[in-house]
C-alpha cells in the first residue's frame, strides 16, 4: 500500500476514545431485608415503602443516565458509590440499555454500617483486570472511626496499564469542620497508596474518582491528596491534578445543598495520564458534569438540583448527585 493511502486510512480512523464515569447513585438497595445490615428502611415494610416497582424504575433510570453520557459507545469504566450488594449490580448491568456492554464488576462487602460500598463496572472487551484490592481506612487520631474501603483496581485498557481508585469519603453529616479530620485521614491513606505506585513506576497512570464529600479547594483534596488545580500542567511526575477544579471555580457542582452547588464528586489523575503521547491520555480541561432535563428538578423558585429518589418522602427521581466523566483518548484528534 502506498504511504499516502496508509496515512489517509490512519487519519480516517481518527482517535480511539473511551468514556470513564463516576456516579454516586444514591442508595441503590434491593427490597430484601438483610439482617447483617442497617437496610430496613429500604424494604416494603418500612414507611418509605421501597418496593419492586420503585427499585426497577431506579435501575432503568440509572441505566438511562449511563447510556446517555456517551452517545457513541457505553462507558468503558464506571465507578459507583452507595451500592448495597452484588445483586443490585447484577440487576443494573442486565438492564436493556446496558446489557449490550457485557459489563462485569468489582465489588466487596465493606465495613460501612449502612451497607453501602463502592464498585467498578468495566467492559471486559476493553479492560482486563490484573489486580484488585480494598484499602481499609485507619486513622491513628480516630481509633474508633469506621468508613468505607477505597477500591483499587489495576489492569490493561487495551495495551495501557491503568491504576484506578474508586472512593466515597466520610460524609459531612456531623458538620463540615467536625468531620474534616476524617476526610483528611482518608486522603492521607489514598496519597500513601499513590506514592507507592509512582515510586515503583514514575510513569504510572493513575485515575482517582469518587464522592469525596469535599470540594477541590478543601484541605483533604488540595493539601493531603495534593490534587492541584487543572490550570497549568505540573512539572513534577508525582503531582496529581483535579480535573474538576475549573468547574468548581465557575461555581458549578455535582451536588446541591440548600440551594448551593457543591463540587464533591471529583476526578483526579496523575500527570502521566495527561502527558502520555503513545497510549491513552486525558486533557487538563476534560473533567465534566453530566446532566440532562430528565435528571433535574426545579423548585418553585426555579432553582435546579439533581432529581433525587428520596427526601422527606419518595420523590421518584434518579439520584441526589450528577455523574462526572472524562474521556481517555489514543491517537490524533
Amino acid at each position: 500500500m502506498a504511504i499516502g493511502s496508509m496515512l489517509f486510512l490512519l487519519l480516517a480512523c481518527g482517535p480511539v476514545k473511551h468514556t470513564v464515569v463516576f456516579y454516586n447513585v444514591e442508595n441503590l438497595f434491593d427490597t430484601i431485608d438483610d439482617p447483617g445490615k442497617n437496610d430496613s428502611e429500604f424494604t416494603p415494610q418500612h414507611e418509605k415503602n421501597w418496593n419492586s416497582t420503585r427499585y426497577i424504575k431506579k435501575l432503568e433510570d440509572l441505566s438511562r443516565v449511563l447510556s446517555s453520557i456517551d452517545t457513541v459507545s457505553l462507558p468503558v469504566l464506571v465507578g459507583l458509590a452507595e451500592i448495597e450488594n452484588n445483586l443490585v449490580l447484577n440487576d443494573l448491568i442486565r438492564t436493556p440499555l446496558l446489557e449490550k456492554a457485557n459489563y462485569r464488576f468489582v465489588w466487596e462487602e465493606g465495613p460501612d454500617e449502612r451497607g453501602i460500598d463502592c464498585a467498578l463496572l468495566y467492559r471486559p472487551d476493553y479492560f482486563r483486570i490484573d489486580t484488585i484490592a480494598f484499602l481499609p481506612v485507619t486513622i491513628d487520631s480516630f481509633p474508633d472511626f469506621n468508613t468505607r474501603d477505597i477500591l483499587y483496581t489495576a489492569g490493561w485498557l487495551e495495551n495501557d496499564y491503568l491504576h484506578i481508585f474508586v472512593c466515597h469519603w466520610p460524609s459531612r453529616r456531623s458538620g463540615e469542620e467536625t468531620s474534616e479530620g476524617e476526610r483528611i485521614g482518608t486522603a492521607n491513606v489514598l496519597r500513601l497508596a499513590v506514592d507507592r505506585l509512582i515510586a515503583a513506576d514514575p510513569e504510572a497512570r493513575v485515575l482517582i474518582m469518587g464522592d469525596m464529600n469535599d470540594e477541590p479547594a478543601n484541605r483533604s483534596l488540595r493539601e493531603s491528596l495534593g490534587a492541584l488545580p487543572n490550570q497549568t500542567l505540573p512539572q513534577s511526575k508525582t503531582a496529581l491534578v483535579n480535573l474538576m477544579y475549573d468547574e468548581f471555580e465557575l461555581g458549578k457542582g455535582s451536588y446541591s445543598f440548600r440551594g448551593d452547588w457543591n463540587m464533591i464528586d471529583n476526578l483526579v489523575v496523575s500527570v502521566s495520564l495527561i502527558t502520555n503521547e503513545k497510549g491513552f491520555r486525558t486533557r487538563l480541561d476534560d473533567g465534566h458534569i453530566f446532566h440532562q432535563p430528565f435528571m433535574e428538578y426545579k423548585n418553585d423558585r426555579g432553582e435546579l438540583s439533581p432529581n433525587r429518589t428520596y427526601g422527606r418522602s419518595y420523590y421518584g427521581g434518579i439520584s441526589d448527585h450528577f455523574p462526572v466523566y472524562l474521556q481517555l483518548t489514543k491517537g490524533r484528534e
